[in-house]
């Protein structure tokens, strides 16, 4: 990949991260067939990655190894059908900003896991996307749907900061694509006796919705993702990613009608602002927090 290739890749793989919501909410199926849908066809996906890309190693896994995964799967399965119930409940817009607050949990998380002081700019991002999520939802009222909606997404956010940071204590010991695959396969081993019974009511148009979710959205992005980051700096990763809820939002728009309110426009915009910062922080710091955890979204 040249820089320019490369940076196309990461524009391509934030647009179908940022169509997940979309696609969800096409498929007229359960969040629970619809995360064992997407995992199953993810497996196939990044199965063929690994077998196209031979040089891609493959790390021999030991015990810990496949205990931080069977981990990261549960905390994956969480984040996927509470993602996808805020979705179905409160539309592609709010479920997108709600989830886009786990950098805020991942700072405060990461404070009291690791014991790490939190900075004052790290403050300022959890204040950001505190205003945002406030004026993203239009009352607060637990009786309505969209409050209902944004705080299933902000669970989605939070489980989705619990991966993240089970991934950095891995310390990257086994390879992203591997980790991927083997996360996926947990996701659906745990959803299919929930969505088993409903496979065969699924239509099959909702089928190419599912299918579409699991080898686009998650497979193809993982894999354009990971390989562009062997040219595009993590800092660069991070900003194109940030635009994810600005592409979700967009299609949700021009699909479903879903027209953003002036208010939830300028919250969206703070959040999309905190996200910047964060993962500008983590790649300074010698990380590539949220870019890398936006591979699993």
């Amino acid at each position: 990949m040249t820089p320019r290739t490369a940076l196309g890749a990461l524009h391509i793989g934030a647009l179908m991260f940022g169509l997940t919501g979309v696609l969800g909410k096409l498929a007229v199926a359960s969040p629970a067939v619809i995360v064992f849908g997407r995992a199953a066809f993810a497996v196939l996906a990044l199965a063929f990655f690994a077998r196209l890309a031979s040089q891609t190693p493959w790390q021999k896994l030991s015990t810990g190894d496949y205990q931080r995964l069977l981990l990261s799967g549960l905390l994956l399965a969480g984040h996927w059908v509470s993602f996808f119930i805020a979705v179905k409940v409160a539309g592609v817009a709010i479920a997108t900003l709600g989830f886009a607050s786990f950098p805020a949990f991942t700072v405060i998380l990461e404070g009291l896991i690791f014991r790490e002081r939190i900075r004052f700019n790290e403050v300022l991002l959890v204040a950001l996307v505190s205003i945002g999520l406030v004026l993203v939802t239009p009352d607060f009222d637990l009786a309505s749907q969209a409050t209902s909606g944004l705080l299933w997404a902000m669970g989605s956010g939070l489980l989705f900061a619990l991966l993240s940071l089970n991934n950095r204590a891995s310390s990257g010991r086994v390879p992203a694509v591997q980790a991927a695959l083997c996360q996926n396969l947990v996701v659906g081993l745990c959803l299919l006796p929930v969505a088993a019974p409903e496979l065969g009511q699924v239509r099959a148009m909702d089928w190419l919705w599912i299918s579409l979710l699991g080898i686009f959205c998650t497979g193809l992005a993982h894999s354009l993702f990971v390989a562009s980051l062997a040219v595009i700096k993590a800092r660069t990763a991070a900003v194109v990613f940030a635009l994810e809820p600005v592409y979700g939002i967009t299609v949700a728009w021009l699909l479903f009608s879903e027209t953003p309110t002036l208010r939830m426009l300028l919250g969206g915009a703070l959040i999309i602002v905190a996200i910047v910062v964060s993962s500008r922080l983590s790649a300074g710091s010698g990380g590539q927090a949220a870019p890398a955890a936006s591979g699993s979204h």
